[in-house]
């Protein structure tokens, strides 16, 4: 990485991280050309960086990846969590190699090209994650230039007008325009993602789109459920329509608070049909603030495959996936709220459980895609409950 505080192009650069105080680190750009803005944040997990692009929970978010070898597996039609990437691009250490692996069909530069994402390469990732934690995380513009001419006035203003995500609501920008119905379980090998969940006996589960990854539906139907979803707008009556027999709440991007505007009342309908509930995420946030809860923006939030979170019913560890800039603060929680899941790395709130009705939440990803699949019983429990 050139000087982070450097102000002109070194010889070969060809893309830039430029910061709204007027920081600029160089690299190589790769993927596609062009400037993007957005809140920079670090991820360390070692694989899944198709699945982590494609979250809608990273958008608005430019992702430094802390692993320094990301791309050499290529890409894939199937590792994917959304129809189109969310994240606004990848910053990595090694420039990225041809691909390594029997599945890709097509090389993470081009991929990136394709879907219209700017990647930086050559950047020492450590010292961008420490700045971000030592810091909090910066609003940045990406930016590649294969002549390697950037105006950084432009770029530095293009990231101090951005207002931030605090207070933003992006659930409506990347949730479904309308009624899905759900197909297909996990991924196996030489089969692909099973195509099952269209039992009628199955209890029907309708899911409530903020920004959902796709394997979250996928566990559900592993679980035994029929999965209907609808945008992140529904309105109460249009939820019913479909005779539930439980309800999910999605993870999803921006501001919990901005989003409940208009989820908090539907979900506080939900809660009195006594119909067992279920949140990830941003539906985790959702529910503590629909019983009265509160959410605050983390310093540097959480995104990584290996976060520790102690389940406080029998003190068992669960390694987790996680991606999250808000959190439910574990302080001031309503009497009928219990906390069941706490992280080890800084103790923030992870799960919630009402004890006067058949909901709960967790703020962290068992579905994985990537990480690990410690959590899978959370699934099974809420199919169970239906």
């Amino acid at each position: 990485m050139a000087n982070p505080v450097s102000t002109s192009a070194p010889q070969g650069a060809t893309g830039a991280l430029v910061f709204a105080d007027g920081r600029v680190v160089w690299g190589q750009g790769f993927g596609a050309e062009g400037a993007a803005v957005a809140e920079l944040c670090f991820h360390t997990a070692m694989t899944g960086y198709q699945e982590i692009m494609t979250d809608p929970s990273f958008s608005g978010q430019a992702i430094c990846f802390t692993f320094p070898h990301i791309g050499n597996v290529g890409a894939n039609d199937e590792d994917v969590e959304a129809d189109d990437p969310h994240a606004v691009g990848a910053i990595v250490r090694e420039p990225v190699t041809s691909p390594s692996n029997f599945r890709s069909n097509i090389d993470f530069p081009e991929w990136m090209k394709r879907n219209g994402r700017i990647g930086l390469a050559g950047v020492d990732t450590r010292a961008l994650t420490k700045l971000v934690r030592r810091e909090g995380p910066p609003t940045v513009v990406i930016a590649h230039a294969a002549n390697g001419e950037f105006d950084l006035p432009a770029l530095q203003k293009m990231a101090a007008d951005w207002p931030g995500l605090e207070g933003m609501d992006l659930a409506k920008e990347v949730s479904c325009e309308q009624l899905k119905t759900w197909s297909g379980g996990k991924w196996e090998i030489e089969l692909g993602y099973a195509d099952k969940g269209h039992e009628a006996d199955r209890p029907h589960v309708v899911a409530i789109d903020y920004g959902s990854k796709r394997n979250i539906f996928r566990n559900l139907v592993e679980a035994g459920a029929r999965v209907t979803i609808l945008p992140a707008t529904a309105t109460f009556d249009e939820v019913m329509a479909h005779q539930p027999d439980g309800f999910f709440l999605s993870n999803g991007p921006g501001d919990p608070a901005a989003t409940g505007e208009y989820a908090i009342p539907v979900i506080r309908q939900m809660l009195d049909t006594g119909k067992p509930l279920f949140g990830i995420c941003l539906g985790h946030q959702l529910l503590a603030l629909a019983v009265g809860g509160r959410t605050s923006k983390m310093f540097q939030g959480h995104r990584g495959a290996n976060h520790p979170v102690k389940r406080l019913a029998d003190g068992q560890v669960e390694i987790t996936s996680m991606n999250h800039g808000f959190a439910v603060e574990r302080e001031g929680l309503p009497n009928n709220v219990r906390e069941t899941h706490v992280s080890l790395f800084d103790g923030s709130n992870c799960g919630i459980e009402l004890e006067d009705r058949p909901a709960f939440s967790v703020q962290y990803h068992p579905e994985a895609s990537p990480g690990p699949q410690d959590s899978f019983y959370l699934f099974q429990r809420f199919v169970g409950m239906l």
